[in-house]
């Protein structure tokens, strides 16, 4: 294969940096998306000759000493939020090399010479402006998945108490954080999300004067809409502090303290005497960790009296249990400390054994997908006002997780479902014969 440099360099430069082309070009063999480095000294290799679709900006030459001998698509995610490695064009192509680099098998020869051409790599100094977020590495060492009320709190506060401006930059007006509802692929997002308030509240059958709990509930969307569209009597919890914060300002905004309230509280802690109509968890439960599914099952049982209803809203995955993967491990480290997910049937078994009564099974996943794709481009869009609330890694981690989870559910490895349930109450049927009230004319 014939290197293609886009500028001339004399042949000790061309001589020192071979071997790192030699590297680049045999770990992409056999990617089917047209790809270039770009090396330390402005120098470009283009491979196959091709017009890339997106171009990785190596400063750091030991990154490919690492890589050839761990091959993990983690050290490439981990070099790009410290700015030692950048991508220009296609973020979704590059992010393509997770399943390529997973999935490539080398011959002894291929290693042999991976391996001699990777001590042959240059050391250098390298400077870059983007540190990386401290609680990064710190927060992920003490997170041990035993889901203690201190330790939810505290990964709680890791994700959602980064900044209120900044989820507001790229989240729609009313700042819902969760799969949006789109009833045609080129609605908006502020349409979609407003079509997912209103089929949550269709789906829970909200009447007037009922009492409504919102567990996890955000910057207060839900039950800010649904006291002013249901006109039920709503109430929110939540653990992180700007969340609550936000939420009862709007409160007061939307002048709703007679129909809304929300409290810093954990689900573990509802009140014994807590009896609501309809209950409602929407990107919450995977929060929750596996071993204490039946607990945050039991506890909602308690709270919603017999034949009342309960919408489950959250992402699964195609396999059972947390297994550790590139995948988890990722989420983990940088995004969701003691985030855990399992597949449907699991979740769904879960909720028969603490009692309830499943009634509808909704998938959501090309919604999400072209959820993901508009945060992402509007977070992109407003990249230096971002900047101006959070550090360039905390960007990055965000803009990288957002992107690689959209491809994670175009592809089908994660799910999202919302499973609606009642309480069982001597045989009662608490739910229409059919779906068609969902779907009724009523304008949002």
């Amino acid at each position: 294969m014939v290197a293609h440099f886009h500028e001339p360099v004399g042949s000790e430069i061309a001589a020192e940096l071979m071997p790192t082309v030699r590297i680049f070009e045999r770990l992409l063999r056999g990617f089917h998306i047209p790809a270039a480095l770009r090396l330390w000294n402005d120098t470009v290799h283009a491979l196959h000759g091709q017009t890339p679709a997106f171009t990785l900006v190596l400063r750091d030459p030991t990154l490919l000493r690492r890589l050839v001998v761990e091959r993990s698509p983690l050290l490439l995610a981990d070099a790009y939020f410290r700015g030692l490695l950048d991508v220009e064009g296609d973020l979704y192509s590059a992010l393509s090399l997770k399943g390529h680099l997973e999935s490539i098998s080398l011959t002894w020869r291929d290693k042999l010479a991976l391996v001699r051409d990777a001590w042959r790599l240059p050391t250098r100094e390298v400077n870059v402006d983007q540190p990386v977020r401290s609680m990064v590495s710190r927060l992920a060492q003490r997170f041990t998945h035993r889901h203690s009320r201190s330790s939810d709190r505290t990964a709680i506060s890791f994700h959602y108490d980064v900044s209120n401006k900044f989820y507001g930059l790229w989240l729609d007006a009313q700042r819902v954080y969760s799969c949006a509802y789109f009833e045609h692929a080129d609605d908006t997002l502020e349409q979609a999300q407003t079509q997912k308030l209103e089929h949550i509240c269709r789906k829970l059958r909200l009447q007037p004067g009922e009492r409504f709990l919102d567990i996890g509930c955000g910057w207060g969307a839900l039950v800010c809409w649904a006291a002013r569209h249901h006109g039920v009597r709503a109430h929110g919890i939540t653990l992180s502090q700007r969340q609550f914060e936000y939420a009862q300002n709007r409160i007061r905004e939307e002048e709703l303290e007679d129909l809304v309230t929300v409290e810093l509280r954990d689900y573990r802690d509802l009140p014994a005497d807590a009896a609501y109509d309809k209950v409602a968890s929407i990107g919450m439960f995977e929060h929750v960790g596996l071993a204490n599914l039946p607990i945050y099952l039991a506890s909602v049982q308690r709270a919603l009296r017999p034949g009342g209803l309960f919408l489950n809203h959250g992402i699964t995955h195609d396999e059972e249990g947390w297994n550790k993967t590139v995948a988890t491990e990722f989420i983990n480290r940088y995004v969701f400390p003691d985030g855990e997910l399992d597949c449907v049937s699991n979740i769904q078994l879960g909720m028969e054994r603490a009692g309830f009564e499943i009634h509808d099974v909704e998938g959501l996943r090309p919604h999400y997908a072209l959820t993901l794709r508009h945060w992402v481009e509007r977070l992109e869009a407003n990249r230096d006002a971002a900047l101006q609330e959070v550090d360039e890694t905390t960007y990055r981690v965000w803009r990288l997780y957002m992107a690689a989870c959209a491809l994670e559910f175009e592809f089908g490895g994660t799910g999202i479902y919302q499973i609606l349930a009642s309480k069982r109450d001597q045989g009662r049927w608490p739910v229409p014969l059919t779906r068609r009230d969902l779907y009724a004319g009523r304008p949002v």
